[in-house]
């Protein structure tokens, strides 16, 4: 069995989303077990609306929740919270994998250093969701939020981090790694991307193919994006926001006459398909990539659907070994 803590206070819609999600999750899946940490009552409240195997599933008892207008460090020493306990536990105990959490980004980049700690090596840890491309696959995206200024050594560890992730998670040999800036040319960027590409340039362990720029996330050849975590979420909202209003208008034209209500008839398995490519919920949450173990970060107004994806994620990555994947490639770089 694969042991996964479920942060069931986390998010918008919790716990009725992150417990429908888990539900989901362990029918998917019949080698999960998971522990879900928050208030008990109302956590029993919603699991009593489904059928689940019992034997499998288990709640821990938290009175509190991180909010998002708690300040991260002071939340973690006065809370006995559903994401904290979740920490304590991934960190004691040697037999659970993985943690899944749509709660507060803050408390859980912080609780994941300061409880669960880094790899070795690792100067900071990294958010890394999995972008749908046009290839039919996926571009990963590091960082996306959790380091607003970096130094050019965070942002080559980023490279071989993701490069792991790319290998382990999703079977992709020899990633190709670009460096988002404002062009394609070397010299392209502000001072910390050009001293950044001299380094990612020299850099054994990794397969860069130079810098690129935002349209290359999703159109380009490239398999991760390296970014500094202010440009890199910057360019993840746009591109959340770029999917959901062509579906937006695409549904508001389709029903904007019967010619079009026709037309949509004959083209709905083609749509559907498009849907699904641009459905950011279906790859699951980012992994917080650089921490002794997987904890992925699902986003705050998760659906189910994203939920049990994440948690499909998090046992994939732990099968795959990611972890020891990361701390080989470490062992193997010469930083220059």
């Amino acid at each position: 069995m694969i042991k996964i803590l479920v942060d069931a206070m986390g998010g918008d819609n919790a716990p009725s989303v992150t417990v429908q999600g888990s539900v989901e999750a362990l029918a998917n899946d019949k080698e999960l077990h998971l522990i879900l940490t928050g208030r008990q009552a109302e956590i029993e409240a919603e699991l009593s609306k489904f059928k689940y195997d019992k034997s499998r599933l288990e709640i821990v008892d938290c009175p509190d929740v991180i909010d998002m207008n708690d300040i991260p460090t002071e939340a973690i020493k006065r809370k006995q919270s559903s994401l904290i306990a979740a920490y304590w536990m991934l960190k004691k105990q040697d037999d659970i994998a993985a943690l899944v959490t749509a709660g507060s980004t803050g408390a859980t980049i912080v609780g994941g250093q300061l409880i669960l700690g880094r790899i070795r090596g690792i100067k900071r840890p990294a958010l890394c969701p999995a972008i749908p491309n046009s290839r039919g696959g996926v571009t990963l995206l590091c960082d996306c939020g959790a380091n607003a200024e970096c130094r050019p050594e965070m942002l080559c560890q980023f490279a071989l981090l993701a490069s792991a992730y790319a290998e382990v998670g999703f079977g992709i040999k020899t990633p190709k790694v670009g460096l988002l800036t404002n062009g394609t040319e070397e010299h392209k960027g502000d001072p910390l991307h050009q001293e950044t590409y001299k380094y990612l340039s020299q850099m054994n362990g990794i397969n860069f193919i130079g810098n690129i720029e935002g349209r290359d996330i999703m159109m380009g050849d490239c398999d991760v994006a390296v970014a500094d975590g202010f440009s890199g979420n910057i360019a993840l909202k746009s591109m959340e926001g770029c999917g959901k209003l062509v579906l937006g208008v695409m549904k508001k034209e389709f029903s904007s006459s019967l010619s079009s209500k026709i037309g949509y008839l004959f083209m709905r398995k083609a749509i559907g398909r498009m849907r699904g490519q641009l459905d950011f919920d279906k790859v699951g949450g980012a992994l917080l990539l650089g921490l002794k173990k997987v904890v992925i970060k699902s986003h705050g107004s998760s659906k189910a659907a994203t939920i049990a994806a994440s948690i499909a994620n998090a046992a994939a990555i732990y099968r795959g070994g990611l972890i020891q994947a990361v701390e080989n490639k470490l062992e193997g770089v010469d930083w220059k």
